[in-house]
């Protein structure tokens, strides 16, 4: 299943912890695979919690804002096609990647190396915290590392993998 929701502020990476306690509880609660949130106009962190996506921040993949002046530094300019595997059998997160794009006269264009490179920086700083990262392919997307949560075996002890 997924939810998307529409929350948080317009501008700025931090990610309250009501917003955070919120996704995790539908985790917890619903049988949720991805969260989608949207509302920031750039992306934003991204978190994997019980080995469900959590993205707290989409950003705009089409808008009008072109020329709208006071937000450059987060870059809306630049948007993200989401390619998320998940495993249908546990409804687990397997691996996400991103398409960089950028937003130019209303039209999805493919984003230069050095916006790539902004995009996999800011997203890698900001998805940290929450103990995954995020890195250049050799195809020039971006993509999620994190360790992985295997399902608990008959002990009731969970362990962790590197993906």
């Amino acid at each position: 299943m997924i939810v998307s929701i529409h929350w948080g502020e317009n501008w700025g990476y931090e990610i309250p912890d009501d917003q955070t306690s919120f996704a995790h509880t539908l985790v917890e609660r619903a049988p949720v695979s991805v969260i989608h949130g949207h509302s920031s106009h750039h992306a934003k962190a991204i978190e994997i919690y019980r080995n469900r996506l959590i993205l707290y921040g989409c950003g705009d993949f089409l808008n009008d804002y072109e020329g709208i002046g006071g937000y450059e530094e987060f870059r809306d300019d630049l948007a993200l096609m989401y390619f998320a595997d998940i495993d249908l059998t546990s409804a687990d997160l397997v691996a996400l990647e991103m398409m960089p794009l950028q937003i130019r006269r209303f039209q999805l264009v493919a984003s230069s190396q050095a916006d790539t490179d902004w995009l996999r920086d800011t997203l890698d700083r900001q998805t940290r915290a929450f103990g995954a990262r995020v890195e250049l392919t050799p195809s020039r997307r971006l993509a999620l590392r994190w360790k992985q949560r295997k399902q608990q075996d008959n002990s009731g002890l969970a362990s962790a993998a590197e993906l």
